[in-house]
């Protein structure tokens, strides 16, 4: 059992089909499978860095969840915070995709 359980439940939106405590442990087995793929297997960076991307999109709706209905978690504990928090979901997206290979930086023209 995970010492902040709790704290993982309370983003599973209430709406969710699946059973919460269900949700957090196939969550947390597949988040912590891809990350550490992502690090034994650089051949297939680009293949897991686009699953991790697809990861943090299908997990968006619960972030949005605790949004809306103003759960607290894991310090999120006013709607500025929670709203903040929203911003940074893209980001872990194009973090995936770029360490997966599929968002390049363009080369500099001195």
């Amino acid at each position: 059992m995970t010492t902040q359980r709790q704290e993982f439940q309370a983003q599973v939106p209430e709406w969710f089909p699946i059973d919460e405590d269900l949700t957090v442990l196939g969550s947390g087995v597949v988040e912590i499978a891809l990350g550490a793929s992502f690090v034994a297997l650089p051949r297939h960076k680009r293949l897991i860095g686009g699953l991790l991307a697809a990861f943090y999109v299908v997990i968006f709706p619960g972030n949005i969840g605790q949004y809306v209905d103003g759960v607290d978690a894991f310090g999120l504990d006013t709607d500025g915070k929670r709203l903040i928090r929203l911003f940074f979901q893209p980001v872990l997206v194009v973090w995936a995709l770029f360490g997966g290979g599929w968002i390049r930086r363009r080369p500099r023209h001195d």
